[in-house]
């Protein structure tokens, strides 16, 4: 049953990777659209497209890190990960902009080298 359930992880981590450059290329361009063009601020600097990003990233990574700590006892994936949630927490707070979209690039950078961390003793070099 065990080798059944790491397989889901293991998408699950790679889905959490995806997303955190999905969530770091929306960051840089939607500074650059709106910068260069001047439309769409009020759709795509919404509060709520953050919030519920972050909530998705809270979810994703605590079921697989947390998932991969129990299983293979590493303490750096959940540490690492944490530290990135917590930068994206801190996003929230800051006004919409450059702060904002560096805290959240640092933030999803750290959730994906956690995801990462994560995957490593499963990957074929790493055995």
């Amino acid at each position: 049953m065990t080798r059944s359930l790491n397989p889901m992880r293991q998408r699950m981590d790679r889905a959490g990777i995806l997303l955190s450059g999905l969530c770091a290329l929306h960051c840089l361009a939607s500074i650059l659209i709106v910068s260069a063009v001047g439309i769409g601020s009020q759709w795509i600097f919404a509060p709520e497209i953050h919030r519920w990003g972050l909530l998705v990233a809270l979810v994703i990574a605590a079921v697989t890190i947390g998932w991969g700590a129990l299983r293979h006892r590493r303490r750096a994936p959940f540490v690492v990960a944490m530290m990135g949630l917590t930068f994206m927490g801190g996003a929230l707070a800051a006004p919409h902009g450059w702060e904002e979209a560096v805290l959240t690039i640092i933030g999803v950078a750290l959730v994906s080298l956690g995801h990462i961390l994560n995957l490593r003793p499963h990957l074929p070099e790493a055995r």
